[in-house]
């Protein structure tokens, strides 16, 4: 197993067939995707979580958008390996809070980490949405 960085491009395939794959390429597609900072996790050289993180420098915080692990993995804590490891690189870089806009089912999964439900919710595409978060102290 290993962790990296990676392009915004090959976070692409991933995004589209766990998430939308019913929906063009395109929707998958950010319009701040080459702004962010992109992981992923490779099992044997094969590309099976991404991860894009949204940074906010001026208010300390980080957004991750787009977490998907493809569905033969999911299970198998690969997803949870990777949101850890961004999680700690977020600490260590002094940011202040990390959040995400988790869909209503994955509410337990997020939980685990630590991350707090906030009133703001949203419907997008039939799919109901909890903004949660995670604060971290600062120096």
């Amino acid at each position: 197993m290993l962790i990296k960085p990676i392009s915004f491009e090959l976070t692409w395939k991933i995004r589209h067939k766990v998430m939308w794959p019913n929906m063009p390429l395109e929707y998958i597609k950010l319009r701040d995707d080459h702004k962010a900072l992109h992981y992923g996790l490779f099992i044997d050289d094969e590309l099976i979580t991404v991860i894009s993180l949204f940074v906010n420098l001026d208010q300390k915080t980080v957004q991750f958008r787009k977490f998907a692990t493809l569905k033969s993995y999911q299970g198998k804590e690969y997803g949870s390996q990777l949101l850890n490891h961004v999680m700690k690189e977020a600490k260590t870089k002094n940011i202040a809070k990390i959040w995400c806009n988790a869909r209503t089912e994955k509410i337990p999964f997020y939980k685990k980490f630590g991350l707090k439900e906030t009133r703001h919710t949203f419907v997008k595409n039939g799919l109901s949405y909890l903004i949660m978060e995670k604060r971290f102290t600062t120096k």
